[in-house]
């Protein structure tokens, strides 16, 4: 749990279940993204902080955390989470890149504090030829500097899978594992899952018996309370393509089934469930509409 809020089965309605929300630009101030998930009816909300492409960032000012803040009064007690740059490798062999993503994941950390934000989600990096159980060891070291610099006051770090490509870290339950037992911090730590990511890594969620072994592998290492978050993307690739390019729920080769099966998986009641899908033509509320309804499917059923 995270701050005073509990954030996993804690709903009331089904709605408060599923959970949904977004990705969403904070273009002209962080609270805009805050309106436009009010105006959608999200009840979860991912951001960044700062330019996703760049080192050097301006500081928050305090206006803007007062603005946000009078947003998310006005919404709800909804989880927030914000994604760390594409920059940060915490895995890279070279010092001065080593050092440098230290520097900017601990201004991650203190930014998403500074807007009293639930969770952060961060690439792992890629170990770029070192080896993983090196890069683990590196990792470990990074994120323990990181902890030393920003205290905890509520934002809880979750380490996002990967879809395999390259040399990237946390491409099997057993690398998030095994990271989060490097990294020893539980009270600080946890995961968050891309569906696309865990298909074109080769995890099944087509079919029910597939499913199941997906979920029984999580089970047995990561474990499913550890999860705090999902990224709801259908994938381009097909399982174990370890290609990562989303596409809209339904569209790829994930499937409609696959996301009736995860939108209605108990363990992962309550727990914010994000679209990270291409900004097209109103297709967010399309995408949540379609989750919605598989959604109720086991309402329904009841």
């Amino acid at each position: 749990m995270t701050g005073k809020r509990k954030l996993r089965r804690s709903f009331s309605d089904d709605q408060e279940r599923l959970c949904l929300g977004s990705h969403l630009s904070v273009s002209g101030g962080s609270w805009k993204a805050v309106r436009e998930a009010q105006e959608l009816g999200l009840r979860s909300l991912q951001i960044f902080t700062k330019n996703a492409s760049r080192w050097i960032q301006r500081p928050i000012e305090q206006k803007e955390v007062h603005r946000f803040r009078e947003e998310m009064e006005k919404w709800g007690p909804h989880p927030v989470t914000s994604h760390d740059s594409y920059l940060i490798n915490l895995a890279s062999p070279k010092e001065e890149l080593f050092q440098k993503s230290i520097d900017g994941f601990s201004d991650e950390i203190e930014r998403a504090e500074l807007l009293g934000l639930d969770f952060l989600v961060m690439h792992p990096g890629a170990h770029v030829g070192s080896g993983v159980d090196v890069a683990i060891e590196r990792i470990a070291a990074g994120m323990t500097e990181c902890f030393r610099r920003v205290p905890h006051v509520k934002t809880r770090i979750l380490l996002e899978n990967t879809a395999g490509g390259g040399s990237t870290m946390g491409r099997s339950f057993e690398e998030l594992r095994d990271l989060l037992d490097a990294i020893d911090t539980p009270e600080r730590t946890g995961t968050c899952l891309d569906t696309c990511h865990m298909f074109a890594a080769g995890y099944e969620l087509r079919t029910e018996s597939g499913y199941q072994q997906t979920m029984k592998n999580l089970d047995r290492t990561v474990g499913a309370r550890r999860v705090f978050a999902l990224h709801l993307n259908d994938s381009k690739g097909d399982l174990g393509s370890h290609l990562d390019r989303h596409m809209h729920i339904g569209d790829g080769l994930i499937g409609r089934i696959g996301f009736e099966y995860i939108i209605n998986d108990d363990r992962f009641g309550g727990i914010p469930k994000m679209l990270e899908t291409p900004k097209e033509n109103d297709m967010d509320r399309k995408n949540l509409a379609l989750l919605k309804r598989l959604g109720k499917k086991k309402v329904a059923s009841k």
